[in-house]
């Protein structure tokens, strides 16, 4: 779902990707995560639907453009800036951390184009596997470790959820609601306000215009409900600018958010 790819055509975030082994990863550990300064430059990061209800709280969600857009949870309006990590590389206390986050430095992927068997991956240039005499066993006599079981379910279970994501997002573009956005912040600072373009958001209006099958159709299969999660999380975008003035780090009125 959710991918920012490069030129490697890797997801946001993996530099690489290889295939776990319990042939030539077995006296490896896993390390705790000890910083997310990685993310430390990274704006808007994807979510999937299921984690609506909660990111509202925290963050805006909106939409990236293009042919296949896909949710996003902004933690910051500017790109190359992150409101949620700190200095130190730590997380922002009691703030959500979105999924595809929590699943670095693995990922499911399918290893052959003829088959729909998926393998769990994980990215090594973060450091956090390896061949260590600290950390957490990954096999144990040729089997995976519990830690590894839960990391395998924790990715089955995204990858379901980004299924029904992708099912979300190819109905809402059919409903013709989603359109580019515009938000404009006005600030103390600036007789101007500050302007940001190139993200997708759900027309308002048009929605409470819907009627008849449409509108009941979206509200039995709970596609409403997610809509207003989208619309109400919006009134927290003030709130990530004041913290971007805060940190100084917002250009001088410059329209952002470009293609994310």
């Amino acid at each position: 779902m959710a991918s920012a790819p490069g030129n490697s055509g890797l997801p946001m975030l993996y530099q690489d990707l290889v295939p776990l082994s319990s042939q030539e990863h077995a006296t490896w550990k896993l390390r705790p995560m000890q910083s997310l300064e990685f993310i430390g430059q990274v704006h808007a990061i994807p979510l999937t639907v299921d984690e609506f209800p909660i990111a509202q709280r925290f963050f805006p969600i909106v939409f990236s453009i293009g042919s296949d857009p896909v949710p996003l949870a902004l933690m910051a309006l500017n790109e190359g800036v992150n409101v949620f990590v700190n200095e130190d590389g730590s997380y922002r206390d009691n703030t959500y951390l979105p999924a595809f986050v929590r699943r670095y430095p693995f990922m499911l992927a399918r290893l052959r184009n003829d088959s729909d068997e998926m393998s769990l991956c994980f990215d090594p240039s973060r450091g956090v596997l390896g061949d260590y005499e600290d950390g957490l066993p990954l096999f144990e006599n040729g089997e995976p470790t519990q830690a590894v079981k839960d990391m395998l379910g924790f990715c089955e279970q995204f990858e379901v959820a980004a299924q029904r994501t992708t099912a979300f997002m190819k109905d809402l573009v059919e409903t013709g609601l989603l359109e580019d956005g515009e938000l404009n912040i006005q600030h103390q600072s600036s007789p101007n306000p500050f302007l940001y373009r190139g993200f997708g958001m759900v027309n308002e209006e048009k929605l409470r215009d819907l009627r008849g099958d449409q509108l009941r159709k979206m509200s039995q299969n709970g596609m409403l409900t997610l809509l207003y999660a989208h619309l109400f999380s919006l009134g927290l975008v003030s709130e990530i600018f004041g913290r971007q003035m805060e940190l100084g780090k917002v250009p001088a009125q410059q329209p952002i958010l470009q293609n994310v």
